[in-house]
């Protein structure tokens, strides 16, 4: 494979090395609170080392200690490597990719889990169509405190090989990450995920290229747990929309992997969802009483598509904003001698 200025080279593993079926990386960076039930879910299910890799790959965390966690839980079992400086998620699945030596190859985040027979589901899939590049289940999605609290919607009513599946996910992000393995030619062939995406769509671009070159299987079953934090409409990059900014720079480059008849409309279609998801988080935000934010959201909502529902849902939603603001303009202050 040529190299390519924003993906980095995932190098074939090199003869002589022994290669298990199985490689389980999990990137982890100040999430060692959540490791110990990310690594108890993978060993309740794991072969021996000689079918399955299992490595930490920590990005340098500075609040926590990862490497205490995998000692106490993995037993031995699961190997560590920490990156000599942070360099961001992006960097660090690369090093994933490239410590992997497995045929098969999972990206677990160190705070998501895994369900029983995950591993021996996805294996089947593999062996029974050699022809996919990548095979996901059914994900269910839990809190901070590891309660479930929603199912993703089924893409398929039977387990089997995705039809029409390029145009599917072409139009919005359709797989969390701890559902999806990924053959590691594959990675090998078409490169790691994009350094130009540094936020927010790097996976689902990722998909969405794979999905161009090879079949993908699905399993109906839920057997990926993602987590999704109470706090994650909170950090800096989304408050400011730059989820949204790098959402635009992927469907830019996500069109160049479709059909030249149907790339104009996915890509509008998928400007259009995106543009409708951003106006979701205005809407927390504005429920939060962050209007900046809210504000952000919408403006690069408009900026991502310019759809007649687009347009209308974001004036009745800035006629909420501004509802909202001006009522916390006008709660009485609190006068009370200190």
């Amino acid at each position: 494979m040529e190299p390519h200025p924003y993906r980095a080279t995932i190098a074939p593993v090199p003869e002589g090395v022994e290669r298990p079926l199985w490689s389980v990386m999990i990137p982890t960076y100040n999430c060692a609170g959540y490791l110990r039930e990310t690594l108890a879910s993978v060993l309740a299910q794991a072969p021996g080392p000689e079918v399955m890799q299992i490595e930490v790959v920590d990005d340098c965390s500075t609040k926590d200690d990862p490497a205490a966690v995998v000692e106490e839980v993995g037993q031995g079992r699961v190997s560590f490597y920490r990156q000599p400086e942070n360099g961001g998620y992006i960097k660090n699945f690369e090093t994933c990719l490239q410590r992997s030596r497995g045929k098969l190859v999972h990206l677990l985040h160190g705070d998501d889990c895994v369900r029983d027979g995950f591993y021996r589901k996805l294996q089947k899939a593999f062996d029974e169509k050699p022809e996919i590049g990548a095979a996901f289940c059914r994900t269910l999605k839990m809190d901070e405190h590891s309660h479930w609290r929603d199912i993703e919607q089924l893409e398929e009513s039977e387990s089997g090989i995705l039809s029409n599946w390029l145009e599917r996910i072409a139009e919005i992000q359709r797989i969390s990450t701890p559902a999806m393995v990924v053959r590691r030619e594959v990675y090998e062939k078409l490169g790691g995920f994009d350094c130009r995406i540094s936020c927010w769509g790097e996976d689902w671009e990722m998909w969405v290229r794979i999905a161009a070159q090879y079949p993908v299987w699905y399993e109906v079953e839920p057997l990926a747990i993602r987590r999704k934090h109470s706090t994650s409409l909170t950090g800096r990059t989304i408050r400011a929309g730059k989820n949204i900014q790098d959402v635009r720079k992927a469907i830019a480059i996500v069109k160049n992997y479709l059909p030249e008849n149907k790339a104009d409309r996915l890509s509008k279609t998928a400007s259009r969802n995106y543009a409708l998801y951003a106006l979701t988080s205005a809407r927390q935000f504005t429920n939060l009483g962050d209007i900046r934010a809210a504000m952000n959201q919408i403006r690069e909502a408009l900026l991502c598509s310019s759809s007649l529902k687009v347009i209308a849902s974001s004036l009745k939603l800035l006629a909420y904003v501004f509802y909202v603001a001006m009522l916390s303009t006008l709660r009485p202050r609190n006068t009370s001698a200190s």
